[in-house]
């Protein structure tokens, strides 16, 4: 039989999230781990971290400005909440009615030298500070093998082996479109053995998720996953292919790992969210990112440790990118006050508020810990030149100060941790960084040793910036 034919019955190898896509971007390699010593000390057993790509502007948000003059506060007036002295936007009425639960920390400094998304996606996601290629290869500057690797992934290594899912899942997309995808989302110099599985979804149907990696072709049926040596000789040749990709160990690794997921049962029911009530999904709303919040919970449920859902937007050339003068999601370089208030508030209030509200009633929060981040702010001072300058009303990016949500997981509900400057450009008190936020979310899973192994076998810290901020516990 020809080698192509049977490349062709490689059944799942196609997302990064078996191993293969990912394969230029990590480096196989073991780390030094104690299960038992890495899982206690925190409440949380697993994370769902809402990324809103695009870049949230925070001080229309939950860091409002209502003294500072017109050309920065805008027109949004702050509302009271469930928290005495916390306050947020208008028009997040659910989240405010969840505020008991929720900790703003104001504060954090995440600038950048290029001020744009991929640095941005880098530093919020790793913790660590971009490197100088960010600013020497701008929107070129792809994912490297020895990056830094996501904090979802080194939970992924640092925790126990899930029995039947991976311990990192992402979805409902990888953002962002190739050949500009995004840094700081994957395993990276950890090994690709530790990269999320991808979940697919879409605007179009909401409902249905698609692992890429997973998926059986036409003519390969479940019952002929068992047939191991048929599968084998596929990964055989598929091996030879990908050569970048290691240690033959690593690739049996991999060749498990796919096969259990394929075989289980247990895997195409954590996907699927059609067994969810009516009223359940109706509380969440009806778009891809209410539903990729939904399946979350189901993830957590499943005892899944990190899980990341990064807001999928109506996408370039939609009306919504043209009204925002982006490529849409959060990045709201014209009419921000309309993109907010009719399209983006509305949508992360309702689905937000609801996944706070099922896990606090199903009695999950206080071991589920949420964040809520960005690549970065957006400008206090209202007008971006490219869509038009103050009549455009737009913010511009602004890496200087944002805010990062944390609910559950032993954090204390209720708080304004640290704040910016009269005008929201800069943290003022309790400034913090990425690195110390990404050590919080550590601390929080219970995971305080950092230490991996290089391809040398040379021990080596993946986050020796930063301290968690445990006031917030």
């Amino acid at each position: 039989m020809p080698a192509t034919s049977r490349l062709n019955r490689r059944t799942f190898l196609v997302a990064s999230g078996l191993g293969l896509g990912g394969v230029t971007f990590g480096r196989p390699q073991r780390m030094l781990a104690n299960a038992d010593a890495q899982t206690t000390g925190g409440k949380a057993k697993s994370t769902i971290l809402f990324f809103l790509c695009g870049g949230a502007s925070h001080i229309d948000t939950w860091d409002m400005k209502p003294h500072a003059p017109a050309e920065y506060r805008g027109p949004f007036e702050p509302i009271s909440t469930s928290a005495p002295g916390l306050t947020l936007c208008e028009h997040l009425p659910l989240l405010a009615e969840q505020a008991h639960h929720l900790a703003a920390i104001r504060s954090v400094s995440g600038t950048v030298n290029t001020n744009d998304h991929h640095a941005g996606y880098y530093y919020n996601l790793t913790g660590h500070v971009p490197d100088v290629t960010f600013k020497t290869k701008g929107n070129d500057r792809t994912p490297y093998p020895d990056d830094w690797p996501y904090m979802g992934t080194v939970v992924a290594a640092k925790r126990p082996a899930h029995p039947y899912l991976p311990n990192a899942i992402s979805l409902p997309h990888m953002p962002s479109r190739k050949p500009y995808t995004r840094p700081g989302q994957f395993a990276a110099r950890l090994g690709v053995e530790y990269d999320p599985l991808y979940l697919n979804g879409s605007r179009d149907e909401p409902l249905k998720f698609k692992a890429p990696s997973l998926e059986l072709q036409q003519n390969v049926t479940s019952g002929r996953i068992a047939s191991r040596s048929e599968l084998l000789t596929a990964f055989d040749d598929a091996r030879r292919e990908f050569d970048a990709v290691g240690s033959a160990q690593t690739w049996n690794r991999q060749t498990d790992r796919a096969l259990s997921l394929l075989s289980s049962s247990k895997t195409t029911e954590a996907f699927d969210i059609s067994g969810e009530t009516e009223s359940v999904r109706q509380r969440y709303g009806n778009s891809v990112n209410a539903m990729s919040l939904l399946l979350a919970r189901r993830l957590v449920e499943a005892e899944v440790p990190f899980i990341t859902v990064f807001w999928l937007g109506e996408g370039a050339g939609s009306a919504v990118a043209k009204k925002c003068k982006s490529a849409g999601s959060w990045d709201t370089h014209g009419s921000n006050f309309d993109c907010l208030k009719d399209h983006l508030l509305p949508e992360f209030d309702q689905c937000f508020s609801a996944l706070i509200a099922d896990l606090s009633e199903r009695g999950l929060l206080d071991e589920t810990l949420l964040m809520v981040t960005s690549e970065m702010g957006r400008t206090p001072k209202i007008g971006d030149p490219r869509s038009g300058g103050v009549s455009g009303a737009g913010r511009d990016h602004w890496t200087h100060c944002l805010t990062d949500l944390l609910v559950g997981g032993g954090v204390q509900g209720g708080q304004a941790y640290g704040s910016s400057d009269k005008l929201g450009e800069y943290p003022a008190d309790k400034p913090v960084t990425p690195a110390d936020v990404t050590k919080t979310v550590y601390h929080a899973m219970g995971i305080h040793d950092l230490e991996a192994t290089d391809l040398e076998g040379r021990p080596y810290n993946l986050l020796a910036e930063g301290a968690p901020i445990t006031e917030l516990f």
